[in-house]
Parts: C-alpha cells; sequence; structure tokens
C-alpha cells in the first residue's frame, strides 16, 4: 500500500471531479504556469488512488508539463457498483480511454500515460486498444505478467478476506500483520487516517476484481511492442511484486527506455518523487 508524504496540493493544483463520457472520476489536476509542453494521466495501482501521485504534481508542473492523477472506479473518490464484473480489466481500460479523452479535449493532443502497479496493467490494456490516444507509455513498478508467486499468496489471503469480512475487520487484521518497520509511528498522523479512509471508501468488489487480475495476468509484452508506441519503464532498485531483473527483460523486449530509481522500491513516486519526476521529464523531453 503506498503511502503519500503528504496530502496538501501544491499552488496551482485542483481537485474535482473530472467528467468523462463513462462517469465522473476523482481528480487532482497541476498545470503549468505557462503553456504546457504536454499532458500526463497518472494511474494508481492496486489499493492506491490518485494521492499516491501528490509528490510528483510539483516538478511535473514546473516542468512544463500537466499533470492529472485519477482516482479509478470503486476507488477511495470515485463511485463504483458492487459488481466484480464493473472492474474487469477492458472495463478499466476503456475508463482510462475517456479519462485521457476528456484531460485532452481542450488541446486534442494525445496524452503521456503513466499506470503505477495494477495501474500499469491498466494502462497497457488501454494502449493496446487504441494505441493512437496516447503520446507514450510509462509503466512504473509493473511487470511483463502476474504478480510473483509470494505476492499472488498474499493476494489470495486479503480476497479471500474480503469475500467473508468488512473492510473495517480485514483493515484491523492487516494492521495485526504489518511488520515492526511499518509501524505507525512512521507515518505522519494525518496521512495515517487517510489511508485508513481511503481503504473504508474503496469498494470491496474492486479490490477483489483487480486483485484477481494481478495474479493471473497473460503476458501481453510482445502485443505491447507491436503497438509501436514509445514506451518507458520505470522502477525502484528492489520490488516485490516484480523482480526487478523481470522488468529489465520487459523493457529489452519493448525496446522501452528504462529507469531504476536509487534508493526506491516499489513506489517510486512516494519514495523518491523529485528523481522520479526527473526521470520522467527527460523521457518526454528526450522523445522529439
Amino acid at each position: 500500500m503506498s503511502r503519500p508524504p503528504f496530502l496538501t496540493l501544491p499552488a496551482g493544483a485542483a481537485a474535482y471531479r473530472l467528467g468523462t463520457a463513462r462517469g465522473e472520476f476523482a481528480a487532482h489536476d497541476a498545470r503549468p504556469a505557462s503553456a504546457a509542453r504536454g499532458t500526463v494521466l497518472l494511474v494508481p495501482g492496486f489499493t492506491g488512488s490518485k494521492e499516491d501521485f501528490i509528490a510528483l504534481l510539483e516538478p511535473l508542473a514546473a516542468a512544463g508539463f500537466r499533470a492529472v492523477a485519477v482516482d479509478g472506479r470503486g476507488q477511495y473518490e470515485s463511485p463504483g457498483p458492487r459488481d466484480q464484473t464493473a472492474y474487469g480489466r477492458d472495463e478499466l481500460a476503456l475508463d482510462v480511454l475517456a479519462q485521457a479523452t476528456a484531460v485532452s479535449a481542450a488541446t486534442e493532443d494525445p496524452v503521456h500515460l503513466l499506470g503505477h502497479s495494477l495501474g500499469g496493467l491498466i494502462a497497457r490494456a488501454a494502449v493496446l486498444k487504441d494505441p493512437g490516444a496516447f503520446s507514450s507509455l510509462t509503466i512504473m513498478s509493473s511487470g511483463p505478467a502476474a504478480i510473483s508467486a509470494a505476492q499472488q499468496a498474499r493476494t489470495k489471503l486479503l480476497i479471500d478476506a474480503l469475500t467473508v469480512m468488512d473492510m473495517e475487520s480485514v483493515w484491523q487484521a492487516m494492521r495485526e500483520l504489518d511488520p515492526p518497520e511499518a509501524a505507525d509511528a512512521a507515518t505522519p498522523p494525518g496521512v495515517r487516517e487517510f489511508l485508513h479512509q481511503r481503504w473504508l471508501a474503496t469498494v470491496p468488489e474492486q479490490l477483489i476484481a483487480t486483485g484477481r487480475q494481478l495474479s493471473a495476468e497473460p503476458d501481453r509484452v510482445g502485443e505491447l511492442a507491436a503497438a509501436g508506441l514509445p514506451v518507458h519503464v520505470l522502477s525502484g532498485e528492489v520490488d516485490y511484486a516484480w523482480p526487478v531483473p523481470l522488468m529489465d527483460e520487459m523493457a529489452e523486449r519493448l525496446s522501452a527506455h528504462r529507469t531504476v530509481i536509487g534508493g526506491a522500491e516499489h513506489s517510486p513516486n512516494v519514495e523518491r518523487p523529485r528523481e522520479t519526476a526527473d526521470a520522467l521529464v527527460s523521457f518526454w523531453r528526450g522523445m522529439g
């Protein structure tokens, strides 16, 4: 679970509901002071939300890019039905395409798409449906197929709990399983309460359906390579969901730009946001 370092939006950023052809999505939108070099759509991962990108908003806007982070359907402040079929991979990919259309409506320019973890799989699916909707794809801390066997086992435990327990009970059970290094003392009180409220606001069917996707995702790297879109594979130097060598290999298969953020693990957007923003901007500027 990503833990944003803070929750205050930077100056010039706004929180609002992004209207699309597939409904409204809670969004954070940071715009540069002058004409934007491009628009970036940021898609969060499993158990995540738009707040996971909050530390990227200011540096991306300062570099001249409009950055829009969204809650997917059923995540935190975006509504979603109590129906697992609503959270299939294709449904979520169509949401991303609708979001991209909405954020690019004023300029009609394709957006740079970034997906973190589960969001990387969803973003990939969106690109495969319509590569022309995007200028580039950044896959952050996300691999070629399903998560590691250890994480599949952990995710199955969570899914099993969600089928028989309410969200508060599952939250308390997860807290009891936290290792000592994940103690609340390391998390600011405001962020600690936010994590709890985000969990309670997330639709359990969303977690069940997407958790199963993480454990069953097929390898679609060949399809993505054939799409011809510029791709950036970015990760920390350690990752518990997909081993870093697996992401190295995926980048080679894609002929993708590859960045490893030193000192970061599964959430470089949270753990090393400045370095992550610099790497993203370098990739986007180097495309031309």
